[in-house]
């Protein structure tokens, strides 16, 4: 055992695209020719997550997997359809159309708002951090706190995105 975490581990062995690496400085001395050239490299092929420069001087790679923008994407958009509903956008707009979409307002700074703690934890740290670890919390959380404000809790939990329009009305008439 080399004392790295697993999570770690199974991330940098990885060889697919299906993560995002971003440079970090670590050595206070690379000069920003030195950043750009790694940068580029990111962009055209995924890299191991330590390399050095010419004067060899370390730079390490920040690690963002594919699911931790993909699973609260999925959330954010769901909920951007719920703002769609709520709101009785004609369906020829959709989500698309201009209406109040605090929903998906909320989820979507909240998840700027996780994704910053997250790298702010793992730069305090100087450790890998499990991006969901604070994403799922801020995105859930937020969309439960929304509801709970504006009194939609029960709605929120009901919502069906494959039930048709006839059956939406009929629920509404009901309530």
């Amino acid at each position: 055992m080399t004392g790295e975490s697993v999570m770690v581990t199974v991330a940098k062995g990885l060889e697919a695209p299906i993560k995002l690496l971003f440079p970090r400085i670590v050595s206070p001395n690379i000069n920003e020719e030195v950043i750009k050239e790694a940068s580029a490299e990111v962009t055209l092929k995924i890299i191991k997550p330590i390399i050095t420069n010419f004067n060899g001087q370390k730079i390490e790679f920040s690690m963002l997997g594919l699911g931790d923008i993909v699973i609260p994407g999925f959330l954010i958009a769901l909920l951007l359809r719920f703002d769609a509903e709520n709101a009785n956008a004609p369906p020829k707009h959709g989500a698309h159309g201009s209406f109040d979409k605090p929903y998906f307002r909320s989820n979507l700074l909240a998840y700027f708002l996780g994704l910053s703690f997250t790298i702010s934890m793992m730069v305090f740290f100087d450790a890998a951090q499990p991006a969901l670890l604070y994403l799922v919390p801020a995105c859930l959380g937020t969309a439960l706190i929304t509801a709970y404000v504006r009194k939609e809790i029960e709605v929120l939990f009901k919502y069906d995105e494959n039930r048709t329009g006839i059956e939406v009305v009929a629920d509404k008439k009901i309530q």
